[in-house]
């Protein structure tokens, strides 16, 4: 049986892509990977071509990790392709809470909850946090909540599906602690409780958030609301990748958050996501979080690798793994700027922005990059600012310099070709 669409409503949808396509802004159309090398540095294999991969947040390598693999392979034949059901009805796999537990200690908490993706995670969060459960629990006219102008619009839904007032809903300057004070302050008397969230890493440019500055600011009016003011943070890009041992954000700035939301598809080379923070915070969520409570968990399989990246990141072979990331990262840096070419900002993640400052140059910059054989992501207004179009590189402690140098010579060769730079 074939379905008509309504011709009026078909043509207001094909206008909205068609707008999007003449902005320079299209996603919808994606490389295909057929497969990945067996090298040390893999590289993927499109129509039998190889490609370096500069756009991966698998910050250390992981996802290739053969122990991480062989962790997948031995979930899914110890606990089947799939979790059967929702955690509460078809019950709790044993590596659900082996992993759960592992993320717990890995960040100093006392209990962990994962998500089927951080997206998931950080809608729960919020939306459990700003909304009320009954007459006696968190009235959601109690509350504000107060946002980094720069968030990932996976908070943004979060705040968005609480469904309360406009006039609850806060935002401060990008990374700007005074702003947020400033807010803290007008609000204090109009709300029992205050809810403040960030990302860790901003994902676009690679900028930080100083955890510790931003709880000292909490801290300054957590008395001053009756329910005091919690700091929520997001950390996906941070987790895994940043800090001495891979704590991220917090680790960086030696401060901690009152619930820390993070990942394991990224730097631990897995899927899911998952918060960590005090057992009754947790415990709260498991009642409470739609995403968890009527949503499948990862699969099984899933869970066992990242139990195992877990693992690797919290060991020796994980330091080298770090070690080597901050090596590449600074090798990067100085031939990019060899080679003439600008950084949209300053970052020591290994998200690395390539400035180039017009949209369609953005564009036409990675198709000549992929040409070459180099894959990486343009990122454009309105995703950052105008002028702030970028080609964002990321790089992995699975990258040799010989990766890096052809990238670098590609990217100089093609932005010259551009106008981007002389």
């Amino acid at each position: 049986m074939t379905l008509h669409m309504n011709k009026q409503f078909k043509q207001i949808l094909l206008n909205e892509v068609n707008r999007i396509d003449t902005a320079g802004s299209t996603k919808r159309v994606e490389v295909v990977i057929d497969s990945f090398t067996k090298e040390i540095s893999p590289k993927a294999l499109i129509k039998n071509k190889k490609y370096l991969i500069f756009n991966s947040n698998d910050y250390l390598g992981l996802r290739f990790n053969k122990d991480v693999i062989n962790a997948e392979h031995k979930a899914a034949d110890k606990f089947g392709a799939g979790p059967g059901a929702v955690r509460f009805i078809s019950g709790t796999l044993k590596i659900y809470k082996e992993l759960e537990s592992a993320i717990a200690k890995f960040h100093g908490r006392e209990d962990a909850m994962v998500f089927s993706s951080a997206f998931a995670t950080n809608v729960a969060v919020m939306s459990c946090l700003l909304k009320g459960q009954s007459k006696d629990a968190l009235l959601s006219n109690e509350v504000c909540v107060i946002s980094d102008t720069l968030n990932h619009r996976s908070i943004i839904d979060g705040i968005r599906a609480a469904s309360i007032d406009k006039e609850q809903k806060f935002i401060y300057k990008h990374l700007d602690f005074d702003d947020l004070r400033r807010v803290l302050q007008e609000n204090q008397s109009k709300f029992k409780r205050a809810v403040v969230v960030t990302d860790g890493i901003f994902s676009m440019i690679g900028e930080f958030a100083d955890i510790k500055k931003l709880k000292a600011v909490c801290l300054e009016f957590d008395k001053s609301y009756e329910q005091g003011v919690f700091l929520v943070v997001d950390d996906s890009h941070g987790v895994g990748s940043y800090g001495a041992t891979g704590r991220g954000c917090e680790e960086k700035s030696n401060g901690q958050a009152d619930a820390l939301v993070g990942t394991f598809g990224k730097a631990f080379g897995s899927d899911g996501g998952y918060v960590v923070g005090d057992k009754v915070f947790i415990d709260y969520l498991r009642e409470s979080a739609a995403t968890y409570i009527y949503s499948n968990s990862v699969s099984p399989s899933v869970a066992g690798a990242a139990l195992q990246s877990v693992r690797i990141v919290s060991s020796t072979k994980g330091r080298k793994l770090l070690q080597k990331l901050q090596e590449n990262m600074q090798y990067l840096k100085k031939q990019m700027l060899k080679a003439d070419l600008q950084f949209a900002a300053e970052s020591d993640h290994p998200i690395q922005p390539l400035l180039v400052g017009d949209t369609m140059k953005a564009k036409q910059l990675k198709n000549l990059l992929f040409k070459q054989g180099i894959i990486v992501t343009n990122i454009t207004y309105p995703v950052v600012p105008k002028g702030k179009d970028e080609i964002r590189i990321q790089i992995s402690a699975s990258h040799t310099k010989k990766d890096i140098d052809q990238l670098v010579k590609a990217s100089n060769k093609s932005a010259k070709q551009l106008g981007i730079i002389k």
